[in-house]
Formats: structure tokens, C-alpha cells, sequence
């Protein structure tokens, strides 16, 4: 698969992508021949320029099929546990970004806005982990890249991940339905310094609005249902 050149970055500027960018072609097209991927809202994602995606989250395979067949690159924040032997090796490779998920992570802040500052585009889940994919949980961390960028937020609902009743790290059998649905952006002006914290808490209650609205349109005209909360002894819960 070819990246578009707007997407292309000069030498040293934001997170490497050559490595992603090699691996994205092999996978999408692995992804595409083991399960039936439909993609609709493409046209939502910036084709260059700083982007921020914001996904649900609601099994093991989100991250990958996202990285893997998004329209371009994105270097997504995943948690550091998953940063271990040879899965740790090929997350580094492919430019993802490392993140404490029980803290605030100013190292994974400042990797997220160095690819932000480049015009490279940034995966992350505003739920902070696995769960139902409703948006019911959400915390802060998109609000605060959206204001300092002012990079646009594309919300996006993944359906078929996960089946009701089944643990995070389930797999989708092959030849399962997965859905990636792009929504339109929300942006604000980018806000220099003083930020203060009404100012964060008011853009986090828009976006987190808009999430949920886009989760439930994406619901409606797909006809498809979210897998509900993980069981209980489940990872990630």
C-alpha cells in the first residue's frame, strides 16, 4: 500500500516512519484476507497535517487493524505493558508510542506532541482501556493535545472486534464482520499558554459528547450492536 507523499515528513522531523510505514501494506493486506473489513468515513481523515484519532476500544485487535488500514500512518499510544520482548521490538519499530496508563505520562505526552508538531497523525483511546466501546468512560489526555495542536479529533467506532460475553484478548473468528466507522472531526483554536483547567474540562466535555454521538449514529446506520462490559475477571477491566 502507498502512502500519499503530503503524508511524507522531512528527515528527523516527528516520530520515524519508515518502519511503520513498510509493515502497514503487509498487514492491512493480512487483515483484509482473514476477516471482512469494511471502512466507511475515510474522507473524515486529513490526508496531511497534524490529525488526532480517537477510537473506541472494545478488544485486543483494535489497535493493530487501526494502524494497519487506517488512510495514513498514525503512531498510536499503547499501553506499556504490551513494550516487552519481541511485541515491545515491533511496537518501537513501527513508531508507536509507549504509555503509563496509572499516571500522568509526560514522556508519552510530549512523543504525542512531537508527532502532533510534524503533521503526523496520533492514535488514542479516550476510554483508557478495553470495555464496552460506548464512550462511557473517558478521560482527558485528547482534550489537552487538541488545544495545544489544535489539530482536528476524527472519532471513530470499531464494531466486531469483540462478541458479547468474550474476555479483551478475544480474537475475531475468521471471516467475521469488522466495521471501522470515521466520523466528522471536532477542532478548536489552538490555545497558547495560560490553559487553564475550566478550559480543559470544557473541550473535554465536547469532544466526549461527540464520541457518543458518533457511536450512536455509527450504531444506528450499521444496524450493529457494541459488545457490552468484559466479563468480570477479564484483562484490562
Amino acid at each position: 500500500m502507498s502512502e500519499p507523499a503530503a503524508a511524507t515528513e522531512a528527515p528527523g522531523a516527528g516520530l520515524p516512519e519508515r518502519g511503520l510505514r513498510l509493515v502497514r501494506g503487509r498487514a492491512a493486506s493480512y487483515m483484509h484476507r482473514r476477516w471482512d473489513v469494511h471502512q466507511h468515513g475515510r474522507e473524515h481523515v486529513p490526508t496531511s497535517g497534524p490529525v488526532i484519532v480517537a477510537s473506541n476500544h472494545i478488544g485486543w485487535l483494535d489497535g493493530p487493524l487501526l494502524v494497519a488500514t487506517a488512510p495514513r500512518p498514525l503512531h498510536a499510544l499503547v499501553k506499556e505493558e504490551e513494550f516487552a520482548g519481541r511485541s515491545g521490538r515491533l511496537l518501537r519499530a513501527v513508531g508507536q508510542i509507549k504509555v503509563a496508563r496509572k499516571r500522568t505520562d509526560v514522556g508519552a505526552i510530549r512523543q504525542a506532541l512531537r508527532a502532533l508538531d510534524a503533521g503526523q497523525g496520533v492514535l488514542i483511546y479516550p476510554e483508557g482501556r478495553r470495555g464496552d466501546g460506548e464512550f462511557t468512560r473517558f478521560k482527558g489526555g485528547v482534550a489537552y493535545l487538541a488545544l495545544v495542536t489544535g489539530a482536528p479529533v476524527v472519532p471513530v467506532a470499531i464494531f466486531g472486534t469483540r462478541r458479547a460475553g468474550e474476555p479483551s484478548e478475544a480474537r475475531p473468528a475468521a471471516g467475521s464482520r469488522l466495521d471501522i466507522v470515521y466520523g466528522e472531526p471536532i477542532q478548536f483554536p489552538m490555545q497558547v499558554w495560560p490553559r487553564d483547567r475550566g478550559m480543559l474540562e470544557d473541550a473535554g466535555g465536547q469532544i466526549h459528547r461527540h464520541l457518543r454521538a458518533h457511536v450512536y449514529q455509527a450504531k444506528t446506520v450499521l444496524n450493529r450492536d457494541l459488545p457490552g462490559p468484559l466479563p468480570t475477571g477479564s484483562t484490562d477491566v
